[in-house]
C-alpha cells in the first residue's frame, strides 16, 4: 500500500502562485491532480506518467498550471500561476500502482487506486 501526502496548500490573492507537492512512500505509476469544491464533483487538474514524458492537462487549467514529479524523491508537484477563484478547492493526489499502464482515461478518477487526504486550496478576488 502506498501513502501519499499533499502539501503546499494555502490561501492567495487572485493573480498568485502556490506549488503542491505530493510525496509518495514509494514507487507509483501515473499520478495525477484532483480537485473537489464545496457543492461540486470531483475532477481531475493535471496527470503525469512515471517518465514524466507525457502529460494532460484540464482546459480550465491548461496554460496556467505545470504537473511534474521528481521519481528519485518520490514527488509529483504541480505549480500553479494565475489563480483565480474558481481554482479554490480541495486538491488532491492520486497514483497508480507501479508497472501499470497509464489509464485510458488519465483525468478520471477511476485509474488511480491511492489517494492522499488532500490540501485546501483559496484564491480570494
Amino acid at each position: 500500500q502506498v501513502q501519499l501526502v499533499e502539501s503546499g496548500g494555502g490561501s492567495v490573492q487572485a493573480g498568485g502562485s502556490l506549488r503542491l507537492s505530493c510525496a509518495a512512500s514509494g514507487n507509483t505509476g501515473s499520478m495525477a491532480w484532483f480537485r473537489q469544491a464545496p457543492g461540486k464533483e470531483r475532477e481531475g487538474v493535471a496527470s503525469i506518467i512515471r517518465s514524466g514524458g507525457t502529460t494532460s492537462y484540464a482546459d480550465s487549467v491548461q496554460g496556467r498550471f505545470t504537473i511534474s514529479r521528481d521519481n528519485a524523491k518520490n514527488t509529483m508537484y504541480l505549480r500553479m500561476n494565475n489563480l483565480r477563484p474558481e481554482d479554490s478547492a480541495t486538491y488532491y493526489c492520486a497514483a497508480a500502482p507501479w508497472l501499470t499502464g497509464h489509464p485510458s482515461r488519465s483525468l478520471s478518477s477511476e485509474g488511480y487506486k491511492y489517494w492522499g487526504q488532500g490540501t485546501q486550496v483559496a484564491v480570494s478576488s
